[in-house]
């Protein structure tokens, strides 16, 4: 049965989504910005900055979940400026240490709010 995740230390849906639905013990995440959860300001400077934000969002998402990022099995990243991977990447393996689950990157022309990095994820509990 479709059941649907809201971590309050993750940033609150801007639109009509939900942060994150289980379903047949896999956990399916929006799209995740780099959203403060406590101010719900989005950070639009620093790629590092923006991933590691993110990442800490998708970790309380986890976390509500009843699972961690080691449960991970599959991230989307979209970017809307490939020439900043390197950036993206040197955070996110920092967050995926061991391991690291299949990905996906894509440059877009944009991203809500301005921001420079979204990222998705699928984790298996």
């Amino acid at each position: 049965m479709k059941k649907i995740i809201n971590a309050s230390g993750a940033p609150k849906a801007i639109g009509c989504y939900s942060q994150a639905v289980e379903e047949n013990g896999f956990v399916f995440t929006s799209g995740l910005l780099p959203i403060d959860p406590v101010t719900s300001e989005t950070f639009t400077g620093d790629v590092r900055v923006q991933t590691e934000i993110i990442l800490k969002n998708l970790e309380s998402i986890l976390k509500e979940a009843g699972c961690a990022l080691k449960h991970v099995v599959k991230t989307t990243v979209f970017m809307t400026d490939l020439t900043q991977f390197a950036e993206m990447n040197a955070v996110y393996s920092t967050f995926f240490k061991d391991n690291p689950p299949a990905r996906t990157t894509l440059q877009v022309a944009a991203l809500p709010k301005g921001s420079a990095v979204q990222i998705e994820a699928i984790a298996r509990k």
